[in-house]
């Protein structure tokens, strides 16, 4: 029975998945590698009471007793020393992930499961690395969980079918649609959906096709959808965005990826300019250029 859980990484997912896990109920310690980060973080899930108030009619008195129930520790032996389930929720980056392992499952309980929140690396990849594989699995969430409230949970060919049970019941419990995927797949179902689409209109930027907020408004008109890619990028945030460009570029050697990545970069990482958690990336917040009425003209 998982009563208390872990969240490994409190960037801008990592610090939703906590809160909505505190929200529904669970002890949760946030876990990062410095107090600073945690400060920030502290800020970050403040931010999100009025949010619950707004999108999910909860009073004041839910949004302040979900955010007693957190805990913050930059000791990873100390976060973890009493948890059911750490959720890892690091950056997509392979070496870091597996030295994260490597030292969770030596501190973490035997009674301990962990699941990874990564959106593009499977979890074979780190299962030797957790000490643990039979525990071990992924579960991944999109970007405004309350409100977009998919739970992807993936296993790997050595996860125990009781722990993939026990996990999709935690999703369930934390307000998620579960959803089970019974084989390893690269981005999941979400990413495998998600991921090139983003791709290709950051290869007509790159290309110098077409500016982002152009290549949106065709994507919004033509589809009637809500926001076009790079609004969605500012979303997921351009450091993952960079991460995942730069992997690919790494791992194929095309020039254009190649190209992509140091954009990406030049133009917006090493200028702050990192999407909605920085008020700025490819639109400015919180008046971004696609919101105005007139933008779809």
């Amino acid at each position: 029975m998982i009563k208390k859980v872990t969240v490994a990484g409190s960037g801008v997912l990592g610090s939703q998945i906590a809160y909505q896990s505190a929200f529904h109920g669970f002890a949760v310690t946030v876990y990062d590698i410095t107090n600073e980060a945690l400060a920030t973080a502290k800020e970050r899930i403040q931010a999100l009471k009025p949010l619950y108030q707004a999108d999910l009619g909860a009073t004041e008195d839910q949004v302040n007793e979900a955010y007693a129930r957190l805990q913050f520790e930059s000791d990873l032996a100390k976060a973890v020393a009493d948890a059911d389930l750490v959720i890892e929720a690091i950056p997509e980056v392979v070496s870091i992930k597996t030295e994260f392992y490597t030292k969770l499952g030596k501190v973490a309980p035997t009674k301990t499961l962990f699941a990874t929140n990564s959106s593009t690396l499977l979890p074979s990849r780190f299962a030797e690395a957790t000490g643990r594989p039979s525990k071990f699995l992924a579960l991944h969430f999109a970007n405004t969980i309350w409100k977009n409230n998919t739970a992807e949970v993936m296993k790997h060919e050595g996860t125990d079918e009781a722990v993939f049970n026990e996990i999709i019941d935690f999703a369930k419990a934390i307000g998620m649609v579960a959803l089970p995927l019974y084989k390893e797949q690269p981005g999941y179902i979400l990413n495998s959906l998600l991921v090139p689409f983003l791709d290709a209109a950051e290869m007509l930027l790159v290309k110098e096709v077409a500016d982002p907020e152009t290549i949106d408004k065709t994507w919004m008109i033509a589809t009637g959808a809500p926001l076009g890619p790079f609004a969605i990028l500012d979303v997921v945030g351009i450091n993952t965005a960079y991460n995942i460009v730069k992997a690919k570029a790494e791992a194929t050697g095309d020039a254009m990826q190649q190209k992509l990545a140091e954009m990406l970069k030049a133009e917006y990482i090493d200028k702050n300019k990192l999407g909605r958690a920085t008020g700025e990336g490819f639109y400015t917040y919180p008046d971004p250029s696609f919101a105005k009425p007139d933008f779809l003209q």
